[in-house]
This record gives C-alpha cells, structure tokens and sequence, in this order.
C-alpha cells in the first residue's frame, strides 16, 4: 500500500522520525537551555509534529485524485522546505542559540534567517495553492463524501494554524534581550507570548505559558486539524451510520474545531493563559461545546429514525 503513498513526503516523515530520536537524546543528555527550557526540546517537538504532517500529507495524495502531477510537485515543494526549515532549528540549537526571531548579526544567523523569510510564506503558499486544488474535487477514497470533506476541512483547518504562525512574526513591538546557552547577548524580535516575555513558566513537554497568551497553541491546534478530521472521517466508516449521517458529523467537528481554533487563537491574543481562562472564555467554550452536543445528538438520532438504505440488485449481463 505504501508504494502508492507519496514519496517524498514520506521521506520527510522518516527522516523526522530519526531527528525525533536525536533530539530526545540531545534533551537526556544535553544540559543546555535557552530561556530557560531544554536546549533540543524545540527541535524535537518540531520533529515529532512534522513526522506526522508529513505522513498525512503522503497517505492524503495516496488518494485518487485528478491533477496529480501538480499536487505530487506542490507536496514535493513541501517536503523540500520542510525538510530545509527543521534542518535549521536543529543546526541552531546545536550551536546553542535561538533559530526564530535572532537578530544577531552573526553570519550563519544571518543566513537562517534569510532563509526563513522567504521559505515560510513559499511553504504556506503550496499548502494555500494544494487545499485549492483538492477542494474542487471529489476525492474517491471508497466514494466516501465523508473522508473527501475530512481532507478538505482539515486542509483548511491547518493552513489556518500556519497563518496563526504569523501573528507571532507580527508582534514588531516586541523586543527581548536575552542570553543564548552559551552566555552571548542575543535581541530577539517577535515571540510567541503575548503579555509576558517568552521563556516564563510553562507547562510540561509543550512549555506553553502557563502565565500569559501563547500563540503556539492555536498554531499547533490548527496545524493538527487535518490529523483529527481524517482520523474522525476513517473512525466513522466503521460505525454503522448513513453515509449522509457520516458526511453531517464531519461538518459539524469541522465547525466546532474551528470555533475552537478562533478561540484558543482570541484567548492567546488577549494574554490570557490555557489553563487560567477567563469567565468569558469558560461561557463561549460551554455555549460552542453545547451546540456541538446538539447538532451532534439530533444528527444520530435522525439516522436512526431514517429506514436503511437498500441496495439495488446488480442486473446480470
């Protein structure tokens, strides 16, 4: 089966797999840190999200579809910077300093972040121009609409977390001085945090502030969509429901995902951290997860009242 998957994204999903492993070794036996949090964790979380990404992306384009030349060269371009980009963030966390928004003018710094600035927006434009592509047609995986409006939902669903991404880039009035692992002086332009300085308290394995706004949950949440709309679409299939009944509760987590993207991504912007919520974020998160519960529920009990589909008899030649 895999040999219909696409290669070069597989690839990169084996080659994150092995930088996964390097990097666990670099967080048990490299003491390092920068700005207070293990030197290698962010490599190896960029490792582990993009092993993933990027399997999903091969068994995604395994998928008859037409166009296939334009969306195996688009996915191919994908790999590509992928590949190029974590390659990066491991190189700079070898030599023990900050790959985002370092503004040291050392020249190999200087030359991460040119290349940053133009393979990320080139990234997000072939995943923009790949969801386009695959939203025009119907993807024939069993003739499921279920699995078809998975792969369309959830492709959206991560390019918004990719553009999540940017708001970090965005925050130009933020300025930090700070040390890399070695003690050098480093100024850091943008960040991830909003209300506090990046580096402060955070929860464990993700090190997500536990004391402000973080704008990498929405970007990981969002990034991720396409995993939990395809594993959804696929769980369905082997429950017994109408196609139609399948088809409806993909839309339905589709929304209520992306009402919870917006939301995660309004709780960050207003410095307020995951796991202190707000009275006001507690009422939207119970009114969006209610009417999930609805639309849930009244979709499964009108599958149940609906008589079963009878299939045609195949008229013999």
């Amino acid at each position: 089966m895999t040999k219909t998957w696409h290669r070069p994204t597989l690839r990169v999903a084996g080659a994150m797999a092995v930088l996964t492993l390097v990097t666990l070794g670099g967080l048990l036996f490299d003491g390092r840190v920068l700005q207070g949090a293990p030197l290698w964790l962010k490599p190896f979380k960029f490792a582990v999200s993009l092993a993933v990404y990027s399997a999903t992306l091969s068994w995604m384009l395994s998928l008859p579809h037409k166009g296939k030349r334009w969306t195996s060269g688009l996915a191919t371009l994908i790999a590509t910077v992928l590949l190029v980009d974590v390659a990066l963030v491991a190189i700079q966390a070898a030599r023990g300093t900050f790959s985002h928004y370092n503004t040291d003018d050392d020249t190999w710094n200087q030359v991460v972040q040119f290349m940053f600035q133009y393979s990320i927006p080139l990234m997000f434009l072939a995943n923009v121009v790949l969801a386009v592509i695959l939203s025009f047609q119907r993807l024939t995986a069993g003739n499921s609409r279920s699995v078809t409006w998975a792969v369309r939902t959830g492709l959206s669903l991560a390019i918004a977390g990719m553009a999540v991404g940017y708001l970090m880039i965005f925050q130009f009035d933020k300025h930090v001085e700070t040390t890399d692992a070695a003690g050098r002086a480093v100024e850091l332009r943008g960040g991830h945090s909003v209300g506090v300085p990046d580096g402060g308290d955070g929860l464990p394995v993700t090190a997500w502030s536990t004391t402000g706004g973080d704008l990498r949950i929405p970007h990981f949440v969002g990034m991720h969509g396409l995993q939990v709309m395809i594993l959804l679409a696929l769980g369905l299939t082997a429950v017994a429901l109408h196609e139609r009944t399948r088809l409806r509760l993909v839309l339905i987590a589709a929304t209520g995902y992306s009402g919870l993207l917006a939301l995660l991504t309004w709780q960050a912007l207003r410095g307020e951290p995951l796991i202190h919520p707000s009275t006001t974020t507690l009422a939207v998160f119970g009114c969006l997860a209610v009417a999930v519960a609805t639309a849930v529920g009244w979709t499964i009990t009108a599958d149940r009242a609906a008589p079963a589909p009878v299939r045609q008899p195949v008229p013999r030649r």
